[in-house]
């Protein structure tokens, strides 16, 4: 959000051109994270992601100085606040990417490669799987979706702010867990997560309706995330007993 506004406005670099430079640096940062992973062999995917957040964050700081680069060119603008007939353009990438998501869940051997590493990543690389490049894979898809969300948000406030989406995070993880994904790998859908981010969206909205301060918000959607995962790891421990006593 922050580089592309930097380059299509201090730089004055061609719109189409920086858009399409953050998606590949958006990339580059995902690989980058998961080289992290499967080269250094950082012990969880907590642990990259969450320092290059802070690398990414503090460069965005740089750039910026700290302030807003404001009066975005329409082009970077019109994922954000242009409508396609009567549908707003960044609904309609959403589908589009969700579609596309499904699809490669669902339809093809990486989606099951993904889905195998999740469940268990020792079994996955027994069964023949290359285990290192799809979680580079992986991560690499994720920087490029977080850098296009990066952009549909800069066309929104017509801005690159450098502390935009604070927090934003922990409800994209809650999101997701309420969805059904696992934190422990091997579940979750695309519709899951669509219904779970929903959610997440009724619930802030409907705490602001109700004046919640900002503060408590932040504190009911930390519960939510733990009793999320508090709530998966009973539902897992139900189906391990289950499968003992079949067992059995």
């Amino acid at each position: 959000m922050c580089f592309m506004a930097y380059m299509v406005v201090t730089v004055k670099m061609n719109s189409i051109l920086g858009m399409v430079l953050t998606l590949a640096v958006g990339l580059g940062i995902g690989m980058v994270n998961g080289l992290l992973l499967t080269k250094l062999k950082l012990p969880h995917p907590f642990i990259s992601t969450l320092g290059m957040l802070n690398i990414a964050r503090g460069f965005a700081l740089i750039i910026t100085d700290g302030m807003p680069i404001s009066g975005l060119p329409y082009e970077v603008r019109w994922l954000g606040f242009a409508d396609i007939g009567p549908v707003p353009a960044c609904v309609v990438l959403v589908a589009v990417v969700c579609v596309l998501m499904y699809i490669m869940l669902n339809h093809t051997p990486f989606g099951r490669h993904i889905y195998a590493i999740g469940g268990s990543m020792e079994a996955a690389r027994l069964s023949g799987v290359n285990t290192t490049s799809v979680m580079n894979w992986v991560f690499a898809i994720g920087g490029f979706l977080y850098a296009l969300g990066g952009i549909v948000l800069a066309g929104r406030v017509n801005s690159g702010y450098p502390l935009a989406g604070l927090g934003a995070e922990l409800d994209a993880i809650a999101g997701a867990v309420i969805g059904g994904a696992s934190l422990f790998g091997g579940e979750g859908t695309v519709m899951g997560t669509i219904i779970g981010v929903l959610i997440m969206g009724v619930l802030r909205n409907g705490l602001n309706l109700l004046n919640v301060s900002a503060f408590w918000q932040t504190s009911v959607i930390g519960m939510v995330v733990i009793l999320a995962v508090w709530i998966d790891v009973l539902r897992r421990t139900a189906e391990y007993k289950t499968a003992v006593a079949k067992k059995a």
